[in-house]
Parts: C-alpha cells; structure tokens; sequence
C-alpha cells in the first residue's frame, strides 16, 4: 500500500524540465500539439495487491491492448515491457499531474492505461484522473476493477468483513487529523470492522497508536486485530493479536489493519470471522 499525496510537478530528482519517456529525448506531451486522431477512452485499472494470479482477465487484456502505461512507478514495473508500449513511470505525490499526462495522451488519440495497485478505486489513481478530467469533457474515463488490499487481507484471515464495515485510510496528508479522529470515533462507537489503509510510514509514526488509544475507549481490550503484511508477495505475513496487545510501532506502509467488532471471533484454527447478524 502506498501512500497519495498532494501534486507536485511530474518531474525527475534533481531535473528542471518535464520527465520523459523511456528511449526518447524529448517531452512526454508537447505544449500545444494538436490530435493526431478523436480522443481515446482512458483506462483506469486496478492490478491487484501484488500476484499475477489476482489480475482480472479484463484488465490483462486491456493491458494487452494499450501502447502507453502511466502511473506511480512500483506499479508500472508491474506491466511488462514490450513492442509498442511506452511505460511512463513517476514517483509518489504527483497523482492529478499523471493523470493530466494520461488525459493528454488519450486527447490525442493514444491508447492509455493508468495503473494503481488493488483497486484503483480504492485509494488509488481513480480519483485523481476524475479530478483532471474535468479539463478534458471530450476523454471518456473507465475504470477497471481489481482485487483491493482489503479484499485479499480479509480472504487470508478468513472472512472478518463479513458484516457491515468501514475503510480508512489514515493518511493526514489530503485530510486534517481532527477529521480522521471525528470519523474513526464515529466508526469506534457504532462497532463497526475497520480496515485501516496506509497506518503508518516513515513521518507519520504515532497515528496507529492513537487509534489503538481512540478505539480502547469504546472497544473491549480482547477486540481480534488481524495485521496484513505485503499480502500476496513471497513475503507475506498474517498476524491476530487483539486492541490491547497490538504493536503500534511494527506497523508500517505495508501493513493493513483489519480491527475487529465486538462480535469478531478467532476459530480454534485461528480463522477469524463476523457474524452476518447482529443481536
């Protein structure tokens, strides 16, 4: 899970001019082209939390199809390179800036893919495209489905969103604390299952121990707590521990949290699950 950020110019460490595509001199869009043809429909996918094997057909085969990939640059060393693709990659933060450039590049009648990890949807480069494409009435958008993070972290736990749940990301980055913690709150008291995207990272490093403190104060300490790490990667880790026992300072941009309600169980397997009803 990566962490979105406010935009910055779409540019390279330490460069002054636009970034460029691979093989080629000069920049990516220039200023002023005009069409070569109508404008494209833009492809927004999601590719999955990590595994080919979590990659819908739908969306290799638009991969298949496209002769540009735009996106945050883990992602699009995800699509393999070959004959007539062109991979624009750019680092984090610069979300509306990639999505300009994937709007101009389908204006001019190039076939075009934005990639995000999981679902593009959720957390990811949908959003951001939207957002650009205001500016572009003429650029059909769709957007593809994938597997999200949250989706595989609760198939690998066993089923702990199977009732009524929220998802967060906690994140202060395009939104104030104070309006995390109203809405965490909110969520703490109506003991509702909380999956908890981008927890921690190297400047944020005190936010999932607030929550931990924030939730004790409407949740039983013995709450199931199932912590995802780098799931569907050869280094995937699953851990269940409980509110009270959780810890806060382990947890980092590859984890997601799934926090149990209050009718959260563990199997004597180590499964955990909600039930459908509440009583």
């Amino acid at each position: 899970m990566v962490e979105e950020g406010r935009s910055q110019p779409l540019l390279e460490e330490g460069r002054s001019q636009p970034l460029l595509e691979e093989g080629r001199s000069q920049p990516l869009v220039e200023e002023g082209r005009s069409p070569v043809t109508k404008p494209r429909t833009l492809n927004v996918i999601g590719l999955g939390p990590g595994p080919d094997k979590w990659l819908t057909p739908e969306a290799q085969q638009a991969l298949a199809d496209v002769d540009h990939v735009v996106g945050y640059a883990p992602y699009v060393n995800r699509v393999p390179q070959r004959e007539g693709l062109t991979r624009h990659a750019s680092g984090n933060t610069v979300e509306v800036d990639r999505a300009r450039l994937a709007l101009d590049l389908a204006q001019q009648g190039h076939s075009v893919a934005v990639v995000s990890g999981g679902d593009a949807g959720v957390f990811g480069m949908a959003s951001a495209v939207f957002e650009a494409a205001a500016d572009y009435p003429d650029v059909p958008v769709e957007v593809l489905p994938g597997v999200s993070a949250v989706q595989a972290v609760a198939a690998k736990a066993g089923a702990p969103v199977g009732a009524d749940f929220a998802v967060v990301s906690l994140s202060d980055r395009l939104k104030p604390w104070p309006v995390l913690e109203k809405r965490l709150r909110a969520i703490a008291e109506a003991d509702l299952v909380l999956a908890v995207y981008n927890p921690a990272s190297r400047s944020r490093t005190t936010q999932v121990a607030d929550l931990q403190k924030l939730f004790l104060e409407h949740r039983s300490p013995d709450t199931v707590v199932v912590v995802g790490r780098d799931v569907g990667r050869a280094e995937e880790s699953l851990t269940v521990t409980t509110l009270a026992e959780l810890e806060a300072d382990t947890i980092d941009m590859k984890c997601l949290l799934i926090v149990g309600a209050s009718s959260t169980t563990v199997t004597a397997a180590g499964q955990v699950w909600t039930p459908r009803f509440v009583e």
